[in-house]
Protein backbone atom coordinates (compact mmCIF):
# COMPACT_ATOMS: atom_id res chain seq x y z
CA UNK A 1 0.00 0.00 0.00
CA UNK A 2 1.64 3.11 -1.37
CA UNK A 3 1.82 5.90 0.79
CA UNK A 4 3.32 9.34 -1.24
CA UNK A 5 3.54 12.82 0.12
CA UNK A 6 5.48 14.50 -3.31
CA UNK A 7 3.45 16.33 -6.02
CA UNK A 8 4.30 14.86 -9.61
CA UNK A 9 7.12 17.14 -10.20
CA UNK A 10 5.41 18.49 -13.36
CA UNK A 11 2.55 19.71 -11.63
CA UNK A 12 4.96 21.16 -9.01
CA UNK A 13 6.57 22.95 -11.79
CA UNK A 14 3.10 24.60 -12.41
CA UNK A 15 2.36 25.41 -8.63
CA UNK A 16 6.23 27.05 -8.40
CA UNK A 17 5.02 29.00 -11.79
CA UNK A 18 1.38 30.28 -10.36
CA UNK A 19 2.83 31.21 -6.43
CA UNK A 20 5.70 33.51 -8.12
CA UNK A 21 2.58 34.41 -10.91
CA UNK A 22 0.01 35.50 -8.22
CA UNK A 23 2.83 37.15 -6.05
CA UNK A 24 4.23 39.31 -8.50
CA UNK A 25 1.29 39.95 -11.18
CA UNK A 26 -1.91 38.88 -8.92
CA UNK A 27 -1.49 40.85 -5.64
CA UNK A 28 -0.87 44.34 -6.48
CA UNK A 29 -4.53 43.88 -8.24
CA UNK A 30 -5.68 43.54 -4.14
CA UNK A 31 -4.18 46.88 -3.81
CA UNK A 32 -5.04 48.76 -6.48
CA UNK A 33 -8.96 47.79 -7.40
CA UNK A 34 -9.59 46.16 -4.01
CA UNK A 35 -13.65 45.58 -4.00
CA UNK A 36 -14.06 45.23 -7.80
CA UNK A 37 -13.54 41.56 -7.52
CA UNK A 38 -16.89 40.93 -8.81
CA UNK A 39 -18.45 43.57 -10.72
CA UNK A 40 -17.77 43.65 -14.61
CA UNK A 41 -14.80 45.24 -15.59
CA UNK A 42 -14.89 48.24 -17.31
CA UNK A 43 -12.25 48.96 -20.36
CA UNK A 44 -9.41 50.35 -18.55
CA UNK A 45 -9.70 46.82 -15.92
CA UNK A 46 -10.17 44.88 -18.83
CA UNK A 47 -6.91 45.61 -20.43
CA UNK A 48 -5.36 44.55 -17.11
CA UNK A 49 -7.46 41.53 -16.29
CA UNK A 50 -7.34 40.25 -19.79
CA UNK A 51 -3.61 40.04 -20.34
CA UNK A 52 -3.25 37.91 -17.03
CA UNK A 53 -6.07 35.57 -17.67
CA UNK A 54 -4.83 34.69 -20.57
CA UNK A 55 -1.36 33.47 -19.76
CA UNK A 56 -3.22 31.23 -17.17
CA UNK A 57 -4.68 29.84 -20.06
CA UNK A 58 -1.58 29.37 -21.84
CA UNK A 59 0.10 27.48 -18.96
CA UNK A 60 -3.03 25.06 -18.77
CA UNK A 61 -4.39 26.54 -14.85
CA UNK A 62 -7.91 27.99 -15.56
CA UNK A 63 -10.87 26.98 -14.00
CA UNK A 64 -9.42 23.55 -13.44
CA UNK A 65 -12.10 22.45 -11.28
CA UNK A 66 -14.20 21.81 -14.67
CA UNK A 67 -13.97 19.15 -17.29
CA UNK A 68 -12.67 20.03 -20.80
CA UNK A 69 -16.06 20.11 -22.15
CA UNK A 70 -16.67 23.59 -19.90
CA UNK A 71 -13.14 24.82 -21.06
CA UNK A 72 -11.43 23.94 -17.59
CA UNK A 73 -8.44 21.15 -17.05
CA UNK A 74 -11.18 18.08 -14.79
CA UNK A 75 -8.35 18.55 -12.12
CA UNK A 76 -9.28 16.51 -9.31
CA UNK A 77 -9.74 17.70 -5.84
CA UNK A 78 -5.98 16.93 -4.30
CA UNK A 79 -4.76 19.33 -7.53
CA UNK A 80 -7.23 21.56 -6.77
CA UNK A 81 -5.89 22.12 -2.88
CA UNK A 82 -2.21 22.30 -3.71
CA UNK A 83 -3.56 25.13 -6.54
CA UNK A 84 -6.20 26.91 -4.36
CA UNK A 85 -3.79 27.19 -1.49
CA UNK A 86 -1.78 29.46 -3.72
CA UNK A 87 -4.48 31.36 -5.11
CA UNK A 88 -6.18 31.95 -0.97
CA UNK A 89 -3.42 34.56 -0.55
CA UNK A 90 -4.95 36.91 -2.81
CA UNK A 91 -8.73 38.26 -3.29
CA UNK A 92 -8.02 38.65 -7.38
CA UNK A 93 -6.43 35.43 -7.89
CA UNK A 94 -9.70 33.15 -8.25
CA UNK A 95 -10.91 35.41 -10.65
CA UNK A 96 -7.72 35.27 -12.93
CA UNK A 97 -7.95 31.76 -12.20
CA UNK A 98 -11.64 31.44 -13.24
CA UNK A 99 -12.44 29.41 -9.91
CA UNK A 100 -13.73 32.32 -8.09
CA UNK A 101 -17.09 31.76 -5.48
CA UNK A 102 -20.25 31.56 -5.77
CA UNK A 103 -19.73 31.52 -9.18
CA UNK A 104 -18.23 28.02 -9.63
CA UNK A 105 -20.91 26.24 -7.94
CA UNK A 106 -23.29 28.27 -9.81
CA UNK A 107 -21.45 26.98 -12.96
CA UNK A 108 -21.52 23.29 -11.89
CA UNK A 109 -25.52 23.29 -11.23
CA UNK A 110 -25.89 25.28 -14.60
CA UNK A 111 -24.00 23.28 -16.51
CA UNK A 112 -25.71 20.10 -14.85
CA UNK A 113 -29.55 21.55 -14.98
CA UNK A 114 -29.47 24.61 -17.44
CA UNK A 115 -31.36 24.56 -20.92
CA UNK A 116 -28.76 25.00 -23.98
CA UNK A 117 -30.47 28.83 -24.10
CA UNK A 118 -29.68 29.62 -20.19
CA UNK A 119 -26.06 28.17 -20.88
CA UNK A 120 -25.56 30.29 -24.19
CA UNK A 121 -26.99 33.08 -22.64
CA UNK A 122 -24.93 32.73 -19.28
CA UNK A 123 -22.38 29.68 -18.43
CA UNK A 124 -20.08 30.98 -21.30
CA UNK A 125 -19.50 34.42 -20.14
CA UNK A 126 -19.55 33.66 -16.49
CA UNK A 127 -16.77 31.10 -16.74
CA UNK A 128 -14.83 33.56 -18.75
CA UNK A 129 -15.47 36.12 -16.14
CA UNK A 130 -17.64 38.38 -17.89
CA UNK A 131 -20.51 38.19 -15.95
CA UNK A 132 -21.27 37.76 -12.40
CA UNK A 133 -23.91 35.32 -10.29
CA UNK A 134 -25.48 35.62 -7.25
CA UNK A 135 -26.63 31.82 -4.80
CA UNK A 136 -30.06 33.49 -3.01
CA UNK A 137 -30.40 31.02 -0.58
CA UNK A 138 -30.25 31.75 2.84
CA UNK A 139 -33.43 33.98 4.79
CA UNK A 140 -33.83 36.63 7.61
CA UNK A 141 -35.56 34.65 10.02
CA UNK A 142 -34.42 31.27 9.38
CA UNK A 143 -30.92 31.83 8.31
CA UNK A 144 -28.96 28.65 6.47
CA UNK A 145 -32.00 26.40 7.75
CA UNK A 146 -34.10 25.42 4.83
CA UNK A 147 -36.56 23.84 7.05
CA UNK A 148 -37.48 27.12 7.71
CA UNK A 149 -37.45 28.83 4.81
CA UNK A 150 -40.57 30.94 3.73
CA UNK A 151 -39.90 32.14 0.21
CA UNK A 152 -42.81 30.43 -1.84
CA UNK A 153 -42.77 29.31 -5.85
CA UNK A 154 -46.24 28.92 -6.74
CA UNK A 155 -47.60 27.31 -10.52
CA UNK A 156 -49.75 29.91 -12.22
CA UNK A 157 -50.30 28.89 -15.76
CA UNK A 158 -46.86 27.51 -17.23
CA UNK A 159 -45.14 30.04 -14.89
CA UNK A 160 -43.55 29.96 -11.69
CA UNK A 161 -43.91 33.03 -9.46
CA UNK A 162 -41.64 33.56 -6.64
CA UNK A 163 -42.47 35.85 -3.20
CA UNK A 164 -40.33 35.82 -0.12
CA UNK A 165 -37.28 37.31 1.64
CA UNK A 166 -33.23 36.09 1.25
CA UNK A 167 -30.71 37.62 3.24
CA UNK A 168 -26.48 37.45 2.49
CA UNK A 169 -26.96 37.21 -1.11
CA UNK A 170 -23.92 37.94 -1.84
CA UNK A 171 -23.23 39.94 -5.37
CA UNK A 172 -26.82 40.44 -5.98
CA UNK A 173 -25.88 44.51 -6.97
CA UNK A 174 -23.80 43.35 -9.65
CA UNK A 175 -24.83 39.46 -10.56
CA UNK A 176 -26.60 38.75 -14.49
CA UNK A 177 -28.54 36.01 -12.66
CA UNK A 178 -29.71 34.53 -9.43
CA UNK A 179 -29.99 31.04 -8.17
CA UNK A 180 -32.93 31.01 -5.73
CA UNK A 181 -34.16 28.49 -3.43
CA UNK A 182 -37.70 28.19 -2.94
CA UNK A 183 -40.37 26.41 -1.09
CA UNK A 184 -42.86 24.75 -3.61
CA UNK A 185 -44.31 21.87 -1.44
CA UNK A 186 -44.70 23.00 1.64
CA UNK A 187 -47.10 19.98 3.38
CA UNK A 188 -44.27 17.74 2.05
CA UNK A 189 -40.95 16.20 3.13
CA UNK A 190 -38.70 19.35 4.22
CA UNK A 191 -35.75 17.86 2.11
CA UNK A 192 -37.99 17.28 -0.84
CA UNK A 193 -40.30 20.41 -0.57
CA UNK A 194 -37.60 23.13 -2.11
CA UNK A 195 -36.53 23.77 -5.82
CA UNK A 196 -33.73 25.68 -7.15
CA UNK A 197 -34.88 28.26 -10.00
CA UNK A 198 -32.78 30.68 -12.44
CA UNK A 199 -33.81 33.82 -12.25
CA UNK A 200 -32.14 36.39 -14.85
CA UNK A 201 -31.24 40.01 -12.64
CA UNK A 202 -33.40 41.99 -14.58
CA UNK A 203 -36.67 40.19 -13.97
CA UNK A 204 -39.34 42.37 -12.48
CA UNK A 205 -40.19 41.86 -9.13
CA UNK A 206 -36.22 41.54 -7.77
CA UNK A 207 -36.29 44.05 -5.03
CA UNK A 208 -32.90 44.45 -3.53
CA UNK A 209 -34.10 46.23 -0.46
CA UNK A 210 -30.22 46.82 1.32
CA UNK A 211 -26.63 46.12 0.23
CA UNK A 212 -25.05 45.21 3.60
CA UNK A 213 -21.50 45.44 4.46
CA UNK A 214 -18.84 44.05 6.61
CA UNK A 215 -18.42 45.26 10.15
CA UNK A 216 -15.66 47.81 9.44
CA UNK A 217 -16.63 48.15 5.70
CA UNK A 218 -17.82 51.39 4.44
CA UNK A 219 -21.67 51.13 3.48
CA UNK A 220 -20.87 51.34 0.00
CA UNK A 221 -19.40 48.67 -0.38
CA UNK A 222 -22.07 46.44 0.63
CA UNK A 223 -22.34 43.36 -1.22
CA UNK A 224 -24.48 40.80 0.94
CA UNK A 225 -28.27 41.97 -0.53
CA UNK A 226 -31.59 41.56 1.78
CA UNK A 227 -33.91 41.21 -1.59
CA UNK A 228 -37.49 40.45 -1.62
CA UNK A 229 -38.48 38.73 -4.58
CA UNK A 230 -42.54 40.60 -5.11
CA UNK A 231 -44.38 38.45 -7.19
CA UNK A 232 -41.28 37.44 -9.46
CA UNK A 233 -42.78 35.53 -12.57
CA UNK A 234 -40.23 32.88 -14.47
CA UNK A 235 -40.87 30.44 -16.96
CA UNK A 236 -41.25 26.82 -16.20
CA UNK A 237 -38.01 26.12 -17.86
CA UNK A 238 -36.29 28.13 -15.10
CA UNK A 239 -36.84 25.13 -12.55
CA UNK A 240 -33.17 23.60 -12.40
CA UNK A 241 -33.12 20.01 -12.10
CA UNK A 242 -36.75 19.19 -11.41
CA UNK A 243 -39.51 19.96 -8.62
CA UNK A 244 -38.03 19.20 -4.92
CA UNK A 245 -34.69 18.64 -6.10
CA UNK A 246 -32.92 21.90 -4.35
CA UNK A 247 -31.48 20.57 -0.91
CA UNK A 248 -29.73 17.43 -3.17
CA UNK A 249 -28.13 20.45 -5.77
CA UNK A 250 -27.14 22.42 -2.59
CA UNK A 251 -25.27 20.02 -0.94
CA UNK A 252 -23.36 18.67 -3.80
CA UNK A 253 -22.68 22.29 -4.90
CA UNK A 254 -21.67 23.16 -1.12
CA UNK A 255 -19.95 20.50 -0.46
CA UNK A 256 -17.28 21.71 -3.21
CA UNK A 257 -17.64 24.48 -1.83
CA UNK A 258 -16.97 24.35 1.47
CA UNK A 259 -13.67 22.44 0.84
CA UNK A 260 -12.60 25.20 -1.88
CA UNK A 261 -12.97 27.41 1.32
CA UNK A 262 -10.45 25.17 3.59
CA UNK A 263 -7.99 25.10 0.29
CA UNK A 264 -7.89 28.70 -0.16
CA UNK A 265 -7.70 28.97 4.00
CA UNK A 266 -4.80 27.16 4.02
CA UNK A 267 -3.00 29.93 1.69
CA UNK A 268 -4.87 33.03 4.28
CA UNK A 269 -3.41 31.38 7.18
CA UNK A 270 -0.01 30.64 5.84
CA UNK A 271 -0.06 34.77 4.64
CA UNK A 272 -0.47 35.47 8.13
CA UNK A 273 2.35 32.92 9.60
CA UNK A 274 4.89 34.44 6.97
CA UNK A 275 3.93 38.20 8.32
CA UNK A 276 4.50 36.66 11.78
CA UNK A 277 7.91 35.24 11.51
CA UNK A 278 8.87 37.93 8.99
CA UNK A 279 8.02 40.48 12.51
CA UNK A 280 9.65 38.16 14.67
CA UNK A 281 12.49 38.37 12.76
CA UNK A 282 12.53 42.15 11.73
CA UNK A 283 11.60 43.45 15.22
CA UNK A 284 13.77 44.40 18.64
CA UNK A 285 12.62 44.90 22.25
CA UNK A 286 14.35 45.21 25.51
CA UNK A 287 17.50 44.54 23.73
CA UNK A 288 16.53 41.11 21.43
CA UNK A 289 14.49 40.26 18.59
CA UNK A 290 10.89 39.25 19.12
CA UNK A 291 11.89 36.23 17.73
CA UNK A 292 14.19 35.25 20.44
CA UNK A 293 11.20 35.59 23.06
CA UNK A 294 9.76 32.59 24.02
CA UNK A 295 6.10 33.76 24.15
CA UNK A 296 6.70 34.86 20.35
CA UNK A 297 8.36 31.43 20.12
CA UNK A 298 5.04 29.89 21.30
CA UNK A 299 3.10 31.47 19.03
CA UNK A 300 5.06 30.40 15.64
CA UNK A 301 5.62 26.42 16.90
CA UNK A 302 1.63 26.29 17.84
CA UNK A 303 0.74 28.17 14.56
CA UNK A 304 2.57 26.05 12.73
CA UNK A 305 1.38 22.94 14.42
CA UNK A 306 -2.32 24.14 13.77
CA UNK A 307 -1.28 25.02 9.66
CA UNK A 308 0.55 21.94 9.36
CA UNK A 309 -2.35 19.74 10.49
CA UNK A 310 -5.34 21.41 9.05
CA UNK A 311 -3.10 21.58 5.72
CA UNK A 312 -3.03 17.67 5.25
CA UNK A 313 -6.58 17.35 7.13
CA UNK A 314 -7.81 19.46 4.02
CA UNK A 315 -5.45 17.51 1.72
CA UNK A 316 -6.37 13.95 3.17
CA UNK A 317 -10.24 14.81 2.45
CA UNK A 318 -9.66 15.94 -0.84
CA UNK A 319 -7.85 12.67 -1.43
CA UNK A 320 -10.64 11.18 -0.40
CA UNK A 321 -13.02 12.76 -2.29
CA UNK A 322 -10.76 12.17 -5.66
CA UNK A 323 -11.00 8.07 -4.45
CA UNK A 324 -15.01 7.50 -4.19
CA UNK A 325 -16.28 10.38 -6.20
CA UNK A 326 -19.01 10.91 -3.90
CA UNK A 327 -19.52 13.65 -1.40
CA UNK A 328 -21.58 11.63 0.42
CA UNK A 329 -19.00 9.30 1.55
CA UNK A 330 -16.85 11.98 2.66
CA UNK A 331 -19.40 14.55 4.36
CA UNK A 332 -18.09 13.95 7.80
CA UNK A 333 -14.28 15.11 7.11
CA UNK A 334 -15.93 18.11 4.69
CA UNK A 335 -17.71 18.90 7.34
CA UNK A 336 -14.74 18.53 9.50
CA UNK A 337 -12.53 20.27 8.24
CA UNK A 338 -15.39 22.94 7.75
CA UNK A 339 -15.54 23.68 11.65
CA UNK A 340 -11.86 24.04 11.90
CA UNK A 341 -10.96 26.48 9.15
CA UNK A 342 -12.33 29.28 10.86
CA UNK A 343 -10.86 28.41 13.78
CA UNK A 344 -7.17 28.14 12.33
CA UNK A 345 -7.42 31.59 10.59
CA UNK A 346 -8.59 33.44 13.31
CA UNK A 347 -5.48 32.07 15.60
CA UNK A 348 -2.61 32.48 13.21
CA UNK A 349 -3.77 36.16 12.55
CA UNK A 350 -4.84 36.57 16.30
CA UNK A 351 -0.91 35.43 16.97
CA UNK A 352 0.34 37.52 13.35
CA UNK A 353 -1.85 40.91 15.27
CA UNK A 354 -0.11 40.37 18.76
CA UNK A 355 3.39 39.97 17.48
CA UNK A 356 3.06 43.20 15.07
CA UNK A 357 1.61 45.33 18.17
CA UNK A 358 0.11 48.35 17.34
CA UNK A 359 0.73 48.34 13.70
CA UNK A 360 -1.70 44.60 13.71
CA UNK A 361 -4.85 46.19 14.19
CA UNK A 362 -4.12 49.45 12.38
CA UNK A 363 -5.47 49.79 8.73
CA UNK A 364 -1.69 49.75 7.43
CA UNK A 365 -2.05 45.82 8.02
CA UNK A 366 -4.66 43.10 6.37
CA UNK A 367 -4.74 40.79 9.55
CA UNK A 368 -7.39 42.41 11.33
CA UNK A 369 -9.62 41.69 7.86
CA UNK A 370 -8.11 38.05 8.46
CA UNK A 371 -9.64 38.05 11.63
CA UNK A 372 -12.82 39.16 10.43
CA UNK A 373 -12.96 36.94 7.21
CA UNK A 374 -12.36 33.95 10.24
CA UNK A 375 -15.81 35.08 11.47
CA UNK A 376 -17.24 35.44 8.36
CA UNK A 377 -15.98 31.75 7.62
CA UNK A 378 -17.24 30.61 10.09
CA UNK A 379 -20.93 31.04 9.16
CA UNK A 380 -20.73 30.79 4.94
CA UNK A 381 -21.59 27.70 4.05
CA UNK A 382 -23.67 26.81 7.25
CA UNK A 383 -22.64 27.43 10.65
CA UNK A 384 -19.48 25.84 12.59
CA UNK A 385 -22.28 24.43 15.35
CA UNK A 386 -24.29 22.78 12.49
CA UNK A 387 -21.53 20.97 11.27
CA UNK A 388 -20.25 19.79 14.66
CA UNK A 389 -23.46 18.16 14.99
CA UNK A 390 -22.89 16.35 11.54
CA UNK A 391 -19.56 15.21 12.00
CA UNK A 392 -20.71 13.48 15.69
CA UNK A 393 -23.38 12.05 14.25
CA UNK A 394 -21.64 10.61 11.31
CA UNK A 395 -18.93 9.70 13.56
CA UNK A 396 -21.25 7.87 16.37
CA UNK A 397 -23.10 5.76 12.92
CA UNK A 398 -19.37 3.92 13.05
CA UNK A 399 -19.50 2.87 16.77
CA UNK A 400 -22.31 -0.09 19.28
CA UNK A 401 -23.29 0.87 22.36
CA UNK A 402 -22.39 -1.18 25.13
CA UNK A 403 -24.21 -4.64 25.44
CA UNK A 404 -24.43 -4.78 29.15
CA UNK A 405 -24.04 -2.02 32.29
CA UNK A 406 -20.06 -1.76 31.85
CA UNK A 407 -18.18 -0.50 29.35
CA UNK A 408 -16.18 -2.14 26.69
CA UNK A 409 -13.25 -1.05 28.42
CA UNK A 410 -14.28 -1.85 31.78
CA UNK A 411 -11.07 -3.13 33.55
CA UNK A 412 -12.59 -5.83 36.26
CA UNK A 413 -13.94 -7.71 32.72
CA UNK A 414 -10.62 -7.37 30.18
CA UNK A 415 -8.99 -8.69 33.05
CA UNK A 416 -11.32 -12.17 33.73
CA UNK A 417 -11.55 -12.45 29.59
CA UNK A 418 -8.03 -12.12 29.23
CA UNK A 419 -7.30 -14.64 32.63
CA UNK A 420 -10.15 -16.86 30.88
CA UNK A 421 -8.26 -16.64 27.21
CA UNK A 422 -4.98 -17.63 28.75
CA UNK A 423 -5.54 -19.75 31.42
CA UNK A 424 -2.96 -22.62 30.59
CA UNK A 425 -0.23 -20.31 30.69
CA UNK A 426 -1.11 -18.55 34.07
CA UNK A 427 0.37 -19.98 37.50
CA UNK A 428 -1.97 -21.66 39.86
CA UNK A 429 -2.64 -18.85 42.49
CA UNK A 430 -0.47 -15.97 40.81
CA UNK A 431 -3.18 -12.57 39.55
CA UNK A 432 -2.49 -11.68 36.09
CA UNK A 433 -1.13 -7.80 35.96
Amino acid sequence: MPWDFETDPDYQAQLDWAAQFVREEVEPLDLLWDGLQFTPPDDNLRRVLDPLKKEVRSRGLWATHLGSELGGEGHGQVKLCLLNEILGRSSWAPIVFGCQAPDTGNAEILAHYGTPGQKDRYLRPLLDGEIFSCYSMTEPQAGADPKEFTTRAVREGGDWVISGWKYFSSNAKTAAFFIVMAVTDPEGDPYKSMSMFLVPADTPGIVIERNVALAGEPEERGSHALVRYDGVRVPADALLGGAGQAFVIAQTRLGGGRIHHAMRTIGLAGKAFDMMCERALSRRTQGERLADKQFVQGHIADSYAQLTQFRLAVLHTAWKIDKYNDYRKVRKDIAMIKTQLPTVLHDIAHRAIQVHGALGVSGDMPLFRMLLGASVLGIADGPTEVHKVTVARQVLRDHEPSEDLWPSAYLPKRVAAARAKYAGFLEPGVEAR
